[in-house]
């Protein structure tokens, strides 16, 4: 499954009209709820805010009062010729005061997301866990051994030290040997992460 390695915003301008795409890669509902909430208090001086998502198997799209199948669907398409998975594509617009038509709003709105695109990578996601590893400071060069290659996330020294890092599901095996030295391991959020 493929989404986009970071979030990022673009501009473009058609016959007076600005466009700005912001891309987010999504975990859940929830989060998707918060960011067009967040844009559209942020924006809501905008004409229309259209978007699109695919999470998982659901997909949506909405137009925002721009004429049927203008916006959302065109962003959609954009997103689903890609092959993209948990991705939220919003494009704001404001009107410059020339109409475009309906074949060039749908042009416009489907270059908006193709531009955002060039911005970022696309990378393969695969299930994974964040874990949470709490740990005796003489044990430390073990763990940093059998966590040799892990892109640990967040390193707490107090009492004891905690590690908080990533495992995919094929990893998950290395929670047996941690839990053989370790004070405590937690699982805290099944999410997706980038496939090496």
């Amino acid at each position: 499954m493929y989404s986009i390695k970071n979030n990022i915003e673009n501009t473009i301008i058609v016959k007076k009209s600005k466009f700005i795409t912001k891309l987010y890669r999504i975990n859940n509902i929830d989060e998707i709820n918060n960011i067009l909430r967040d844009v559209k208090t942020t924006y809501k001086d905008s004409t229309h805010i259209c978007f699109a998502y695919i999470l998982d198997n659901k997909e949506k799209c909405f137009d925002d009062k721009e004429p049927n199948k203008t916006a959302g669907e065109p962003i959609l398409n954009v997103l689903k010729k890609n092959k993209l998975n948990h991705i939220l594509a919003i494009v704001i617009r404001y009107f410059g005061g020339i109409k475009l038509g309906v074949g060039g709003l749908s042009r416009a709105y489907s270059n908006s997301i193709i531009e955002g695109l060039k911005l970022t990578q696309q990378v393969n996601l695969t299930e994974g866990y964040l874990i949470e590893l709490e740990f005796k400071y003489e044990n430390i060069k073990l763990i940093d051994h059998i966590l040799n290659n892990k892109n640990i996330l967040n390193k707490i020294y107090e009492d004891n030290i905690i590690y908080k890092f990533y495992l995919t599901e094929d990893e998950l095996n290395l929670i047996n040997e941690l839990e053989k030295i370790a004070i405590k391991v937690s699982i805290k959020e099944k999410i997706l992460i980038e496939k090496n």
